[in-house]
């Protein structure tokens, strides 16, 4: 992968530090710029984001402490794939976060809400997979900063990069995404409706049956 393409975005004054490094690539992942499987390239990658290898080591350090990637001896560093486990311990965080967000998240924005449920159907209306899953992570992304808590706005970070990788693995089930484009749309609708319980409990269903699917769509190819 020519890497010299990534968006970097605005460098700051703490820039070029290994949590700048670790949160750069990480957002990259989120995004769908870099796949699973990707080998990131020590040269290539320090010159690209302006760093020394040192200072991109301890960047990959962080993210192999959340599972983002894997450092395979002799070989090299490469975006992880998931596994079935991580599916699990991903929606268990989910489950977790997102329904008390949505209960008691207290700086709702439900305007940008409803941007970000338009963006995803008019992505839906021309086909983009892509567009539709980054929209829909958005939205997730969305309810838990409603919390306030930027500890939990990193964990969803995390979280959401891990999620990218698994959803590459639907790639080649297109329509997975567009019904939950439906899904966030009712919890919004609920949100908007001042029932912030029962969109809780909602997007707790929801998120049992994506897990489920994933699990079963993971095990079916395995198996082939």
């Amino acid at each position: 992968m020519d890497f010299s393409t990534l968006d970097l975005g605005q460098e700051a004054t703490h820039a070029h530090t290994s949590a700048w490094v670790a949160s750069t690539l990480r957002r990259q992942i989120a995004e769908g710029q870099l796949l699973p499987g990707t080998k990131l390239s020590e040269q290539v990658l320090a010159q690209a984001l302006g760093v020394s290898r040192n200072t991109l080591r301890e960047g990959f350090t962080l993210l192999d402490s959340e599972l983002i990637i894997t450092r395979i001896p002799n070989r090299g560093v490469f975006v992880a794939s998931p596994t079935a486990e991580d599916v699990r311990e991903i929606y268990a965080v989910r489950r977790t976060v997102e329904p008390a967000a949505a209960a008691w998240g207290s700086t709702l924005d439900l305007s940008t809400l409803r941007d970000v449920i338009e963006t995803a159907r008019s992505a839906q209306r021309n086909g983009d997979v892509s567009g539709m899953a980054g929209a829909n992570q958005r939205f997730h992304e969305l309810l838990v900063a409603s919390t306030g808590s930027s500890l939990l706005g990193e964990l969803m970070g995390r979280v959401l990069a891990r999620m990218r990788l698994v959803f590459h693995a639907m790639r080649d089930a297109p329509d997975f995404h567009t019904h939950y484009v439906q899904g966030n749309a009712h919890v919004l609708d609920l949100l908007e409706a001042g029932k912030r319980l029962e969109a809780a409990e909602a997007l707790r269903r929801y998120l049992d049956t994506a897990e489920a699917e994933l699990l079963e769509h993971l095990r079916a190819a395995q198996e082939n």
